[in-house]
């Protein structure tokens, strides 16, 4: 599966932003899918998923509250809605398909086999 990421940008803290996450190549609505973010020095983490269907998500304790996860298998998208973003928010953001067939919210990166290119989020102080 091909994934494209998009709707990144610069934003102040307190603001919003809802990332999208196009999906091509295989049946998106069968397959869970997640958003892991990496800040500028360090490894990359684990920040939401959802499961195929949409029935169970699960959120980084650091976003909790804040971000929302969901999907349109209609339009093979998933999306990532951002508020009361901080500066601590800034990260190249990344999208990511699993590749076990009718997954659940998975948090570990290696129960995913296709990721997108990833878009940055830059929030200013």
């Amino acid at each position: 599966v091909q994934l494209q990421a998009s709707g990144g940008g610069l934003v102040q803290a307190g603001g919003s932003l809802r990332l999208s996450c196009a999906a091509s190549g295989r049946t998106f609505s069968r397959y869970g899918m997640a958003w892991f973010r990496q800040a500028p020095g360090k490894e990359r983490e684990f920040v939401a998923a959802i499961s195929w269907l949409g029935t169970s998500t699960r959120y980084a304790d650091s976003v909790e509250g804040r971000f929302t996860i969901s999907r349109d298998d209609a339009k093979s998208t998933g999306y990532l809605q951002m508020n009361s973003l901080k500066p601590e928010d800034t990260a190249v953001y990344y999208c990511a398909s699993s590749g076990s067939y009718r997954s659940a919210a998975a948090v570990a990166p290696a129960e995913y086999d296709s990721w997108g290119q990833g878009t940055l989020v830059t929030v200013s102080s």
